[in-house]
């Protein structure tokens, strides 16, 4: 595999970071989207983050992104400033390859320079593997040091077919 540049996301990433999205929208229960976003919507997502000053990363081959990752605010609530949810897509022709591993460090390093000290991701779930979903998020997370904090049960409907919903929480 050729060298993996993981660098900052601006607003003209937008339409290569929605094709990657696209996919999971349309054929899988990792995201609760049913429907894809506008390319302005989702420019204005990637100009949001950006405007909070939070780390939206991209992974970048021969001009090509593979993947991303972005930090969100946890809860709106200045208390809670420390505190970020993650959220993490990689290319379907490149998972299992470290790529996620590599934009969650560099999530986290750009983190801790930020004082954030509590990652949270939502992560999908199904207690029935099936093709929309296989739990592997769930054990990516685990492997990059996240813990099961909650669960929600039958939260979601997609593809006619109910999924449940997990936090998992990381300490930096």
């Amino acid at each position: 595999m050729e060298k993996v540049i993981i660098r900052k996301a601006t607003e003209k990433d937008a339409k290569q970071i929605l094709e990657i999205y696209k996919y999971y929208i349309l054929n899988t229960a990792i995201t609760f989207e049913i429907e894809i976003p506008s390319l302005e919507s989702f420019t204005e997502r990637i100009k949001n983050i950006n405007n909070l000053d939070l780390p939206y990363l991209v992974a970048v081959i021969n001009d090509k992104i593979i993947g991303y990752s972005y930090a969100n605010k946890f809860i709106a609530r200045n208390a809670c400033d420390h505190a970020v949810e993650t959220t993490i897509y990689i290319d379907k022709e490149y998972t299992k390859l470290g790529i996620g591993k590599l934009l969650y460090s560099k999530l986290e390093e750009e983190l801790k320079t930020k004082n954030i000290t509590n990652l949270y991701a939502l992560v999908a779930t199904s207690e029935m593997v099936n093709k929309y979903l296989d739990n592997s998020s769930v054990s990516f997370h685990e492997h990059l040091g996240y813990k099961i904090i909650g669960q929600a049960h039958n939260c979601a409907k997609k593809f006619n077919t109910y999924f449940n919903m997990v936090w998992m929480e990381k300490f930096i």
